[in-house]
Formats: C-alpha cells, structure tokens, sequence
C-alpha cells in the first residue's frame, strides 16, 4: 500500500507558484490524488485547494443570464461568485506568466463542472464560456485530443449524447459506474465517479467485508484498464478511525481520487504517509 501511495505521489510533479501571492512560494506542494468535493464553500475557493495539493476541485453551477453562478442551491446564489470569477479568470491569470502546468503534463488539473439545472441549456453555455479560455484548457478538435494544462469535467445532468456529436469541445463527461460496461472512449468519459454508499454498505467500522472489498477492485480494475479514472463521493468524511480505515481501502484498491470536504485533514494523512513510506 505505501509503495502505491508513494508511485502516485511521485507521478505528480510540485506545484508552482499561485498567482497574485495567493498561494506564496514557502506553501508549494506535492500534488496528491485528492478531490475538493464542493470547493467553493472554502474561504479561498481554488486557493485552498491548490495550497493543499488537491488534483481534482469542483464547483457545482446554474444558469443566471449569461453567467454561470456558482453555489450548492440555487437560493445561495450570490452576487459576482460566478465560474468565471472564482476559477477560470484566476487560472487564466495563472498561467499568462508563462507557467504551462500545474501538474506535469500527463496530469492536468481536474475542474469538475457539477450542472445542478437544466443539462443541455446550462452545458450550451458553459461551452460558450470554456471557449473564452481555451488556451489552458485540454479539448477535442477535429484532429483529436489536445491536451491542456487544466481538464473540465462535466458532472451532474450531463448531456452525454450532445457531448458526444461535438466534434470540438472544450469539456468531458463524469461518467457513473453502470457506464464501465459501455465502450466509452477516455476522451470522452476520462472519470467515473458516483456515490460509494449506491455500492458499498460499510463505513469503516470493522474489517472491510472480503466481497466488497473484491468488488471494489474489480471496479477500479474496469476502470483502470478503460483508461478512465474512479472516484467515490460520499464516503464518511467525519475525522476519526472510521474515515481513515476508508481511506486506506480506496488507495489500496488504486481509487484515483479521495473526496472530501476537508482539504486539510486529507493533505495531512496523505504527507503522513507519503512520509512513511520514504522512511
């Protein structure tokens, strides 16, 4: 297990500098398999996400004239908390200093997009809004695959078929664990995620039961030799043995992505035991 731990952690490369002193040079971090399960809700949405090392950060979004406002419900909306504001204009800033990655090339940083509205009109204009930032963004062109510094992944109600027809687009589909049997390409659906208690009904208290713990394998294994990542939400996130025998299962499996709510609390289990295992 730590071998594996510490093979991911070595795969990704240092973080550099964020933009404006946002992040200053004395917190450039390892990047780790980690998802800021909704970001935004953190004080510095984006911010504390990369100052922890996150590869993975989402931000769920409706529909408010021709913005994207980003909030778990559409009562929370707020003013100026838009997609653009919160995590395009800042990346866009980021990487106009002539800094071409966040992660090393093979890992861009995972933007997953959650549309909480209506699909298709929401994604139509999400599009309209991605294409403003293209320079950073990895896309499909028709000549193929273009990979970027910062790959979007759209979640939530995705319109899957519409996605598929486009023969340029600035984002990719979140797929769901039904979807390992289908023959969907990696450049079209590069992550399945759904909810772990749909699949798994232990929490971590106790030994984890040997089939589940076998079918968890066999998912990240149909996952793996798809080409795709794997990735669970709403696996126990409150601090304690329980959370931490979970997360020991997702990374002996080779889950891809942690989810969590606490950005520090999963940086320092993951720097503790990328410490142990240099030891």
């Amino acid at each position: 297990m730590l071998r594996l731990i510490s093979k991911l952690l070595f795969l990704l490369l240092m973080f550099q500098t964020i933009v404006c002193g946002a992040v200053s040079l004395d917190t450039v971090t390892v990047p780790y398999p980690a998802h800021a399960h909704n970001d935004y809700m953190h004080k510095r949405p984006l911010f504390d996400a990369l100052k922890n090392g996150f590869r993975s950060i989402e931000a769920d979004v409706f529909t408010l004239g021709d913005s994207l406002y980003v909030a778990h419900d559409r009562k929370d909306i707020k003013p100026g908390r838009t997609l653009r504001a919160l995590y395009l204009e800042p990346l866009m800033k980021y990487f106009s200093e002539d800094l071409l990655t966040i992660y090393d090339s093979a890992s861009p940083l995972i933007l997953l997009i959650d549309i909480k509205d209506h699909g298709l009109t929401t994604y139509k204009l999400l599009d309209r809004i991605l294409n403003e930032s293209r320079e950073i963004l990895s896309k499909i062109s028709p000549e193929g695959y273009v990979r970027g510094s910062v790959m979007v992944v759209v979640s939530g109600n995705r319109p899957v078929d519409y996605m598929m027809q486009q023969t340029q687009r600035f984002a990719f589909v979140d797929g769901r664990m039904n979807d390992l049997t289908v023959e969907y390409s990696p450049v079209l659906m590069p992550l399945i995620s759904d909810r772990w208690t749909k699949y798994f009904s232990w929490k971590g208290k106790g030994d984890m039961p040997e089939k589940e713990r076998t079918q968890l394998r066999l998912y990240v294994q149909q996952a793996h030799d798809n080409g795709q990542l794997i990735r669970f939400w709403a696996t126990p996130d409150t601090p304690g043995k329980e959370r931490e025998a979970v997360w020991i299962e997702l990374l002996e499996a080779g889950v891809d992505l942690i989810n969590t709510d606490d950005l520090a609390g999963l940086q320092a289990y993951l720097s503790a035991r990328g410490d142990e295992s240099n030891e």
